[in-house]
């Protein structure tokens, strides 16, 4: 798969999106170290902008909860980062799959599937509390995402339509699921 511009320089080669707890960031690292390729994080974005506008996390997710002006500006600078000449060649979010296919961005754009459960384990195993507490949470966040998105862009979470790869990743290990990408990715 090619993602060229018209100078010939490459735009972003592969979307990671998946839900909280997926294990996009474990994949995103594994691909960097064996290609050297640069990535943009949406959760960086997220917490980047936090900071510029003063605000703890937590307080700047409620915020973006009423005022979805704010979504839609973060949003920007990930389709940005995707068009730009020398732009990052790996982009980690959970829409950019969906901006690499609206864009029509010959690129690779994976969806990394798992459960509930299993991202409520993987959370719990990574920041500790009970697996019922991370459940419910997981539950609660997915789902509150699942209408913003809907109500900002008419998107459905659940259409995998604008992905050319979905691994479920329930149960792999980040190897596994590694090596299933760079396959795809080599075979280009």
């Amino acid at each position: 798969m090619s993602a060229e511009m018209s100078g010939g320089e490459r735009m972003v080669h592969i979307t990671i999106s998946g839900a909280p707890g997926s294990g996009t960031s474990t994949l995103v690292s594994k691909i960097r170290e064996s290609t050297g390729w640069e990535s943009l994080n949406g959760g960086e974005v997220f917490r980047a902008e936090a900071t510029r506008r003063g605000l703890p996390v937590v307080e700047f997710s409620e915020l973006c909860k009423t005022d979805l002006d704010v979504d839609r500006s973060l949003d920007t600078l990930l389709r940005d980062a995707m068009t730009r000449e020398n732009g990052p060649q790996i982009i980690e979010s959970r829409l950019s799959g969906w901006w690499a296919h609206e864009l029509e961005i010959d690129c690779h754009r994976v969806w990394i599937a798992t459960s509930d459960e299993e991202r409520a384990r993987r959370v719990q195993n990574r920041e500790g509390g009970s697996f019922e507490e991370r459940l419910a949470e997981s539950s609660a966040r997915q789902s509150a995402d699942k209408e913003r998105y809907r109500i900002l862009y008419e998107i459905d979470l659940d259409d995998m339509t604008p992905y050319n790869l979905v691994v479920d990743a329930n149960d792999l290990s980040a190897d596994d699921v590694f090596t299933i990408v760079s396959a795809a990715i080599q075979g280009e």
